[in-house]
Parts: C-alpha cells; structure tokens; sequence
C-alpha cells in the first residue's frame, strides 16, 4: 500500500496557504504525489484530516486516514498508516516531494522485499529519508510506544528495529541523485522546484 502524508500545517509556506494544493507544472502537489505512489501501489491513502481532503478526486475516492495521535508530526502520520494498513510493506510518501519518481519508488520497493528489514530507507548527505521510505506493518507498534512515550522524531524510533539503509553510493549506481528528496517548505522553495533547480 502507499500513504502520502499530507498531515503538515505547511507554516513556514505562510498565512493561509497549504502546500498540498499548491500548483506544480499543472498539478498540485497532493495529485503528484498521489499519482506517482499510485503507479507502484495497488492502493493509496491520504494521512491527514479527513475535512481538508474531503474533496479530493473528482473521479475516483481516495480514502483519508486521520492520526491517532493528532499534533505528534510525521510519526504519528506513520503510525496511522501502518494501523490502517492491510499490507506487509508500505510505502511512506511526503506530500512536498515533488521530484520523487516512480523509477525511485519502485527501487525502494525491490530492496525491502529482497531483505527482512522493518524500515527501508535512503540516508543522503541530509541524513535519513524517512518520509520517502518503506515501512514494515510491525513498525506501527514500535511507532506507538515512542509516541506514548512524547518522543516524535521519525527516525529516532530505527534504533529498536531492524534497518535497511540504502546510502548515497548505492542511490547513485541506481541513478538517483539526492535531488530526487527535495521538499517544499518555503515559498523560495518553491520557486526553486518550478525552475528545476538543484537544491543547495
């Protein structure tokens, strides 16, 4: 299954403006990221609140999964997901990702079925990706108890289970560059992806 996790309050993108909507090249960023997840898996969901996403496919219903843990950031997103999920692998998409291909997507997939890991994740010269990952259903628990336990940093809850961390070197031979893992935080962000440059 896939999740795209749109469950961000966008705050640094600025007053009133929510950055799964934004345009790029024709489509906001929700349809792109739901497009590309939906061309690796059979199933995609949207996290996040329910109301702001009820509107959302003209043609075809994409269900909506609201965290359990609302407020907690993407980990609780994670959490939600895996909940609801009826799969064994997962595949974690942030909505702000807008230069993730189905090539990437797809490579991610091939190496967490080729291991026994629980995560699947690229770590970049920026450190772990862990919203551009593939999860494990089992990690919802792991995901539970640092949440319960006030700790929300994604990619503080690996140290309990067992990693599958796909390096630089390994993304390049694929040929992927770190490009690939750009977000859109910030309005200059923006700019930034619509013109296609490389982020510094």
């Amino acid at each position: 299954m896939g999740f795209v996790l749109a469950g961000g309050k966008s705050s640094r993108m600025g007053p009133n403006t929510d950055k799964a909507f934004l345009d790029f090249h024709g489509q906001t960023l929700l349809e792109r990221a739901l497009t590309v997840a939906g061309m690796v898996c059979d199933r995609v969901t949207i996290v996040g609140d329910p109301a702001r996403f009820a509107k959302v496919g003209s043609s075809k219903y994409v269900p909506v999964v609201a965290d359990i843990f609302p407020g907690c950031g993407p980990l609780a997103g994670i959490h939600a997901a895996l909940t609801h999920s009826t799969a064994e692998l997962n595949l974690m998409l942030a909505v702000d990702m807008p230069f993730v291909s189905r090539e990437l997507l797809a490579f991610f997939f091939a190496t967490a079925e080729a291991s026994d890991a629980v995560i699947t994740v690229p770590r970049t010269s920026r450190g772990f990706q862990p919203l551009c990952a593939v999860y494990r259903r089992d990690f919802s628990t792991v995901a539970e108890q640092a949440l319960r336990a006030g700790k929300y940093k994604v990619d503080a809850a690996f140290s309990g289970v067992l990693v599958r961390v796909i390096k630089e070197n390994e993304l390049a031979a694929a040929g992927f560059s770190e490009r690939s893992f750009f977000n859109v935080n910030t309005p200059q962000d923006r700019l930034a992806a619509e013109g296609g440059l490389k982020p510094a």
